[in-house]
C-alpha cells in the first residue's frame, strides 16, 4: 500500500470486516477511558463521541518525515426499544439478561472515525482530513430459554455490544434486520469504503 490502513481496534469483528472487503489495515491499540462518556445521551451521539476520542487516546506507530497514513477507530453500542443503552456485558448474568431484552427487538448502532494524517519530525502525526460517520441497525435475536447456555457457550458474549453475535453460530436465533448489516458486526462498510476512497486511500489500488 502506498498509505497504510491502522485499525485501533482489538475487535475481531472489526478485523474480519476489513479482511473479508480485502482492505489491507494493520492492527494497533488505543487506550481511551471510555467511561468517561455519559451513557444519558442518544445513541448516535454517544458512539460518535466514542469513536473520536478513542481517535485521540491511539498509540501512533513511529515514522518518518512526511509518512502519511490512515488511522480507524470505531465504538459500537445497543439501545433496548425503552431507549437504555447496552455496551458489552459486564458477566454471564449480564449477558443473559440482555438477550432476554433483546428478543423484542434492539438498535444497533456503530460510529467510526476516520483520520488521513501525515507525519512530522516537529510535531508528530496531524490530521489532514478527518471523517466520522455513523450506521445503524433494527435487529431481533431471539434466543430461547433452553438455548441460552447453549449460545453462551459458543459465542465470544464478553467481547461484543449487547452479548449479540449474529454471524456464524448466532446467526440460527437473527428473526428480523432491517438496516446496516455490517454495523451490527462493528463497521458499516459500505460508508467506510465510501470514506476511504474520498480520503485517497484506494488511489494506488484502483
Amino acid at each position: 500500500m502506498k498509505y497504510p490502513l491502522y485499525l485501533a481496534s482489538g475487535s475481531a469483528g472489526r478485523k474480519s470486516l476489513l479482511a473479508s472487503s480485502l482492505i489491507p489495515f494493520s492492527p494497533i491499540s488505543q487506550n481511551a477511558e471510555e467511561s468517561q462518556c455519559s451513557l444519558l445521551q442518544p445513541l448516535e451521539t454517544l458512539v460518535t463521541e466514542l469513536a473520536e476520542l478513542k481517535m485521540n487516546h491511539v498509540i501512533f506507530p513511529s515514522a518518518k518525515e512526511g509518512d502519511i497514513a490512515f488511522f480507524l477507530t470505531a465504538d459500537t453500542m445497543t439501545m433496548d426499544i425503552n431507549h437504555k443503552l447496552h455496551g458489552k456485558p459486564v458477566d454471564r448474568h449480564d449477558a443473559v439478561s440482555m438477550l432476554k431484552t433483546f428478543r423484542t427487538g434492539a438498535t444497533i448502532g456503530t460510529a467510526f472515525c476516520l483520520d488521513r494524517k501525515i507525519y512530522t519530525n516537529e510535531a508528530g502525526w496531524i490530521t489532514q482530513k478527518r471523517i466520522i460517520d455513523y450506521d445503524q441497525a433494527w435487529c431481533v435475536v431471539d434466543i430461547p430459554d433452553a438455548f441460552i447456555d447453549f449460545y453462551l457457550s459458543n459465542v465470544p458474549f464478553m467481547d461484543v455490544s449487547g452479548a449479540v453475535t449474529i454471524e456464524g453460530f448466532g446467526e440460527q436465533f437473527v428473526k428480523e434486520i432491517r438496516g446496516s448489516y455490517s454495523a451490527i458486526l462493528g463497521l458499516p462498510m459500505y460508508k467506510v469504503r465510501e470514506s476511504l476512497f474520498a480520503l485517497g486511500f484506494y488511489s494506488a489500488m484502483l
